[in-house]
């Protein structure tokens, strides 16, 4: 049997580990940002037809070196047929000529198809991007605050919010492109991190009117206990899956799979630590949840 007091310095050091992650992350947001990529900032989409000896990391790796940028080469559904992306000149009319860069390294060259996404598209797509995650959050504590009591809607808030702080601050200290499949991931994180703040406030509602004596420590401390075999058993599962994922799904399937995957720990860390701290903090109490349930009786 785990003792109680382990439990809670356990919690209070990863607390404050999770402060240090959050201003290293803030920190390195505020200097480099985030690299988005071309669904946010606009650039050039070609189709071609190469020559079947070449293989996607061999045409990247000369592309990047003709253009001097980052450039996505992913299979498309033909053989032999890729879709290259890369980000578009400041003036059109200086627009690489792919083709003559293609013919240098294939003696097979078609260019199928060539469109181009301006940068007001990504504009537009940062902006909504924002708004979602802030609507996300703000219907999150009205629920919460609804379901539970505001204490305990305050940490599993700041719980989400360690979460998306600390992923974004991985795609900027990384400088990994953060595109429009790592935004899907991230809205994905945090509906599971808030499934788990919901079991453990659950958890902790449940203590409370059953234990009205006990203090708001212990009673995060014994939810921790009788939803951690549940955590890491719905955990270790997702993190199987996603890792398969991370491992055989491709460039594709990246950048989703890494954000899944951190998102996943942090959000397991989070829901344990700094969702619990926050009602310890504020000291709730058993009765001021039981004052508020008995003044909504008849």
């Amino acid at each position: 049997m785990i003792k109680m007091h382990n439990i809670t310095k356990w919690r209070h050091t990863c607390s404050l580990l999770s402060c240090v992650f959050i201003l290293i992350s803030i920190c390195s947001l505020a200097t480099k940002g985030l690299h988005f990529g071309l669904d946010f900032t606009g650039g050039i989409l070609s189709e071609v037809k190469l020559d079947q000896i070449l293989i996607a990391k061999e045409i990247q790796e000369k592309l990047e070196m003709a253009l001097n940028q980052p450039v996505s080469v992913v299979a498309a559904g033909e053989p032999h047929q890729w879709i290259l992306r890369y980000a578009a000149p400041e003036k059109l009319n200086s627009q690489p000529e792919i083709k003559a860069m293609l013919t240098s390294f294939s003696d097979q060259v078609e260019i199928l198809n060539v469109s181009l996404v301006g940068p007001q598209v990504g504009q537009e797509l940062v902006e909504q991007g924002a708004l979602a995650v802030l609507i996300t959050l703000l219907v999150i504590l009205v629920y919460m605050s609804f379901r539970f009591e505001w204490r305990l809607a305050s940490g599993a808030l700041l719980a989400l919010v360690h979460d998306v702080m600390l992923l974004l601050g991985f795609f900027s200290f990384t400088g990994m492109e953060f595109n429009l499949t790592v935004f899907a991931a991230l809205l994905a994180v945090l509906g599971y991190s808030l499934n788990d703040s919901i079991i453990v406030s659950d958890r902790i509602r449940e203590l409370l009117k059953a234990n009205v004596t006990l203090p708001i420590a212990e009673l995060n401390n014994r939810s921790i206990l009788f939803t951690l075999s549940r955590t890491l058993i719905t955990s270790g599962t997702t993190l199987i899956s996603v890792g398969s994922l991370w491992l055989l799904g491709g460039e594709p399937l990246c950048g989703f799979s890494i954000t899944m995957f951190i998102g996943i720990i942090t959000g397991t860390w989070s829901t344990m630590t700094v969702a619990t701290i926050i009602p310890e903090l504020t000291k709730l109490g058993p009765q001021h949840y039981m004052s508020s349930k008995i003044s909504d009786t008849p």
